[in-house]
C-alpha cells in the first residue's frame, strides 16, 4: 500500500499538495487534483479516516438520508449526489427513511454518531417539528433536496406547481370534464404544491370541470389499489388521470391494464416524473421530467460550501423541468 510521499512522486508534486487534495485545506487546480487522484490509485493508496478525523475533525464523509426503495427517481438522484461527493473528495453514507418519521429519526441519529460532515436530507413527513431540529442544533451543516420545509437550511427542490398545472390543464384543453388526480405522501411539500397545480388547472377550466383526488402515497401499490377502486365503478367516471410521481404512474397504469382500460383511449394520462424508458414504449407517456443531475449536484456544492465554513443567509433554490408532450394524453405525436 503506498505512502503519501509514493503519492506525490508519482503525481510531481509536493507531499503538502497530496495532503491538500486530501483535506481540502487550500484550493488546488483541477489538473493537479486529477494527477494526485490517478497518482493513489497507481501506488494502491488509501487513506486513514480516522487519523485524519483526530487531526482535522473531518471524516470526510456526507450523510444521506432519502426513501431511496421506494421510488425509481430517487435512485437516479442518489447517483447524481455520489457522483458529485467522490469528485469533490466525499464518501457517502446513505440510508433509507422510508419516508418515515420514526425510521428517519433513528438514521439521522446514526449519521451524527458516525461523525459526518454533513447531510442531504429529502425529510420525510413532519420531519420540520420531530427529526430536523435535533441536527440543525447539533451544528450539522444540512442540506434538504427534492422538498423544502420551514426550517433555516439551504434546500433545493424542483418546480411543482406550474408543472403541474401545465400536465393538468392539458387534458382540460383537450376537452375533459373530469378528471382524476392520483396525489402523494402527505405532510410534505412536493405533494401539496403539486396539488395546488392540479387544483389550479380544474379551476381555470370553469364549472363545467369536475375533479377527484385519490391518495397514493408515493408508492406503486397504493395507487394501484387507489385507482383500482376509483375506476371500477359502471358509474360516471373520470375520463383522465394525472399522476403526481413516477412510480404511482406504474401502479395506475397497471390498474387501468387490469381492468382493461386502454391508455389513452379510455383513460388519458399524463404524469409528474418521466422514465428513462418512457418514450420507447406504447403509449409514450406525457410527463415532466426533473433535472436530477443539477439537483444532487447543486445540493453536493451548497452543503460542502457550508462545511467550509462559507458564511450567508440559507440559499433555497428550485430547479427547472422540461415538459415532454407525448402521446399518453391522447395527442397524436
Amino acid at each position: 500500500m503506498g505512502t503519501m510521499a509514493d503519492v506525490a512522486r508519482e503525481a510531481g508534486v509536493s507531499i503538502s499538495t497530496v495532503s491538500h487534495v486530501l483535506n481540502a485545506t487550500r484550493a488546488v487546480s483541477p489538473e493537479t487534483r486529477q494527477r494526485v487522484v490517478d497518482a493513489m490509485a497507481a501506488t494502491n493508496f488509501r487513506r486513514n479516516v480516522l487519523a485524519t478525523a483526530l487531526v482535522t475533525s473531518r471524516t470526510h464523509a456526507i450523510g444521506l438520508s432519502i426513501s431511496a426503495l421506494q421510488n425509481p427517481y430517487f435512485a437516479n438522484l442518489v447517483h447524481s449526489i455520489e457522483k458529485r461527493a467522490s469528485a469533490r473528495g466525499y464518501s457517502l453514507v446513505m440510508g433509507d427513511s422510508h419516508d418515515d418519521e420514526e425510521v428517519e429519526g433513528a438514521l439521522l441519529g446514526t449519521l451524527l454518531d458516525r461523525r459526518v460532515d454533513g447531510m442531504i436530507i429529502a425529510p420525510a413527513p413532519h420531519s420540520e417539528t420531530a427529526n430536523l431540529p435535533r441536527v440543525l442544533n447539533d451544528g450539522t451543516p444540512v442540506v434538504l433536496i427534492d422538498r423544502h420545509a420551514d426550517v433555516e437550511c439551504d434546500q433545493i427542490a424542483p418546480d411543482n406547481v406550474e408543472p403541474t398545472r401545465l400536465i393538468s390543464s392539458h387534458l382540460v384543453e383537450l376537452g375533459h370534464s373530469y378528471i382524476a388526480a392520483v396525489t402523494g405522501l402527505p405532510a410534505i411539500q412536493s405533494t401539496e404544491e403539486r396539488i395546488q397545480g392540479f387544483e389550479a388547472a380544474i379551476a381555470q377550466g370553469g364549472p363545467g370541470v369536475k375533479s377527484t383526488m385519490v391518495r397514493g402515497n408515493s408508492k406503486a401499490k397504493e395507487a394501484y389499489r387507489a385507482v383500482h377502486r376509483l375506476f371500477s365503478g359502471t358509474s360516471h367516471r373520470p375520463t383522465a388521470l394525472v399522476v403526481l410521481n413516477n412510480a404511482m404512474t406504474i401502479g395506475s397504469m397497471q390498474a387501468l391494464k387490469d381492468l382493461g382500460l386502454r391508455v389513452p383511449g379510455d383513460v388519458a394520462l399524463t404524469c409528474y416524473d418521466d422514465f428513462e424508458w418512457a418514450d420507447v414504449f406504447e403509449p409514450q407517456l406525457t410527463a415532466i421530467e426533473q433535472d436530477v443531475k443539477a439537483m444532487g449536484h447543486t445540493a453536493v456544492d451548497l452543503l460542502i460550501d457550508r462545511i467550509d465554513g462559507k458564511a450567508g443567509p440559507r440559499k433555497v433554490l428550485r430547479t427547472k423541468t422540461i415538459y415532454h408532450h407525448r402521446n399518453s394524453c391522447g395527442c397524436t405525436n
